[in-house]
């Protein structure tokens, strides 16, 4: 199992939750290269590898990295993604300069990062699990360019999907606002789903890490956008 951006928040509750499983996982990052070493130290059958999924190079020496400690690769989790927080109002703050930033990590290092895989994952006849946001199904999100990168990421999953089954089934979750580091201080965005959400919370990174790991394991799912947002897309 190879989980990107597994350092922290759905990363590393995806990641760990696959430990428990008694699942060989592969810790990844871009720049938390002594977290990662140390959480995989700290899980027994696990390794973790230093890559960045917006560097070309990357891509295929990761999946070589992990084919050559592991054996196979039998799940891919594209959860390493990046965000710029913006008003929606601003349009001149969301420039192509921040268009291109956030789309090389989320749409185009996830769908490199994919293709690098594809072989292995058609070997083991594994599955994708793309981590989206309810801001790819719904006007909303921290800026303009995410909710449109996350949006794409939605319809790669789909495409993808579709092209190829049998071998590998591709998914996505889509979470609301979940307690991650990159929210600790969207205080008055938390209150609000709080108040809303028919669920009355926002939520965790293992909520999703429970959806991440489902749609891995089922064998007779693929092409899915699952949101986990509590509730909140029913009542807004």
């Amino acid at each position: 199992m190879l989980v990107t951006g597994s350092t922290s928040g759905i990363g590393l509750a995806t990641a760990q939750r696959f430990a428990q499983r008694g699942d060989t996982v592969v810790f990844n990052s871009a720049r938390s290269v002594e977290t990662g070493k140390r959480l995989a130290a700290e899980t027994p059958g696990s390794y973790y590898v230093q890559a960045d999924i917006a560097v070309a190079d990357d891509h295929e020496r990761l999946i070589r990295e992990v084919l050559q400690r592991c054996g196979q690769l039998d799940v891919l989790v594209n959860n390493a993604g990046t965000t710029k927080v913006i008003s929606h109002g601003d349009l001149e703050a969301a420039n192509v300069d921040v268009w291109r930033e956030i789309f090389e990590v989320n749409v185009f290092g996830t769908w490199q990062l994919s293709v690098a895989a594809m072989a292995a994952l058609k070997e083991s006849r594994g599955s994708i699990v793309n981590v989206s946001s309810v801001a790819g199904v719904r006007p909303t999100g921290s800026s303009i360019p995410y909710a449109a990168s996350k949006a794409a990421l939605n319809h790669l999953t789909t495409l993808l999907a579709k092209v190829v089954g049998p071998d590998v089934r591709v998914n996505a979750v889509a979470p609301g606002l979940i307690d991650t580091p990159w929210t600790e201080d969207w205080d008055v965005v938390r209150e609000f789903v709080r108040s809303v959400a028919p669920l009355g919370r926002t939520g965790t990174p293992d909520d999703v890490a429970d959806v991440i790991v489902a749609l891995a394991t089922t064998s007779y799912v693929t092409g899915q956008i699952v949101v986990v947002d509590g509730g909140l897309s029913l009542a807004t």
